[in-house]
């Protein structure tokens, strides 16, 4: 054995020693540090996970639903609102399906009485119905109402000027609309448009009659307020040889012979199957009908431009009155090949690349 072995074990055992107490140390420090930060973590937990304020929204559609331009209007209300808590009640008018004066006032007051019992903390209205049965009953209330969707102007429903009320108007693309079935039939010249009752036309034929001086080299010979399915058919089919094209507006409150609205689906796939005329619309759901073309407007645009204002109110106490009544401005071109095919046009590439496509008919149970 090495003679100066054993002194150097003395030194090798403190070493150890002061090694392990370092290691101990540290460790003991490490798990301090943790049970702080895990105590801090917990009390931005708790903070975070305080219960947000629940709202409560009543929305009254006009229409009815499974519809896609009223399913459109509150997806799209419902998404500017993610990541707040919200109980949404909805109240169905069902005038596209029940369009008579009595329906509409019952179905009205049954709309606003579920508004006096449940007490919501904001309404969203959409289209015009709600608003003239609904909405302008509460103008200057205290209760924030919010539509979208709204053909008429604002002062017919009292809203202009009106401390609670606001919300997002619906102007139809109808010079892009005229425009776009030029490019896929130049030779249209002569239009025929068509209506129904809905009295929210009035205002969508003055907006036209007002864009006309930007199509001069398109003649409107007929406005046509139409009430009954048989009368409709007659008058499409007088126009085979007097019109170039038809503006399919409005077309969902005919009536049949029983007095009962014919399905805006029905009328539309009766149209794609006996009329040899092209024809456009403002609204995407016409198209899958048979309807050949149209620069929408967005449904779901609408709605959520309605849910930011709502946003707004609610978490940031925006009065109503701060945000301005008007449009949106985006417009979608959608096309029917389906129905292109049938009267023999041939579509441009160009023109196909740019727009949603519908290749085939959607209501040929009608």
């Amino acid at each position: 054995m090495n003679k100066n072995f054993g002194p150097m074990i003395p030194k090798i055992i403190i070493a150890s020693l002061f090694t392990f107490l370092l290691i101990i140390t540290l460790l003991l420090f490490l798990e301090m540090r943790e049970k702080k930060e895990l105590s801090i973590n917990h009390q931005d937990v708790t903070v975070n996970e305080t219960p947000q304020k629940r709202f409560k929204i009543l929305h009254v559609m006009s229409y009815h639903s499974p519809w896609q331009w009223t399913d459109d209007q509150f997806n799209g209300f419902k998404d500017a609102l993610k990541g707040l808590n919200i109980e949404y009640e909805i109240f169905q008018m069902d005038t596209k399906r029940r369009s008579s004066p009595e329906w509409k006032l019952e179905t009205g007051k049954k709309a606003r009485d579920l508004i006096d019992t449940w007490k919501p903390d904001l309404v969203y209205t959409s289209d015009d119905i709600a608003q003239e049965y609904v909405a302008k009953y509460y103008v200057n209330s205290n209760i924030p109402i919010v539509f979208s969707a709204v053909n008429a102007d604002p002062n017919e429903y009292g809203f202009v000027g009106s401390k609670n009320i606001t919300g997002i108007l619906e102007e139809e693309h109808f010079v892009e609309s005229v425009r776009l079935l030029k490019e896929i039939d130049p030779n249209v010249k002569k239009i025929a448009v068509i209506l129904d009752d809905e009295p929210e036309w009035k205002a969508v034929v003055k907006r036209m009659k007002a864009k006309l001086p930007e199509l001069p080299d398109i003649e409107i010979i007929n406005w046509d307020i139409i009430y009954s399915f048989e009368e409709y058919q007659n008058k499409i089919n007088g126009y085979q040889d007097t019109a170039d094209a038809l503006a399919i507006i409005g077309v969902s409150t005919f009536k049949n012979k029983k007095g009962n609205n014919v399905p805006f689906e029905q009328v539309l796939g009766w149209t794609a199957k006996n009329s040899n005329l092209p024809d456009f619309s403002f609204w995407s759901t016409s198209i899958p009908c048979g309807t050949l073309c149209a620069v929408t407007i967005s449904g779901y645009e609408q709605g959520f431009a309605a849910g930011k204002i709502a946003r707004g109110i609610l978490m940031e106490g925006r009065t109503p009155s701060s945000y301005p009544m008007e449009p949106t401005k985006k417009g979608q071109p959608v096309i029917s090949l389906a129905r292109a095919k049938k009267l023999g046009i041939k579509i441009k590439t160009s023109i196909l690349l740019s727009a949603q496509i519908f290749e085939k008919f959607e209501c040929e149970r009608f």
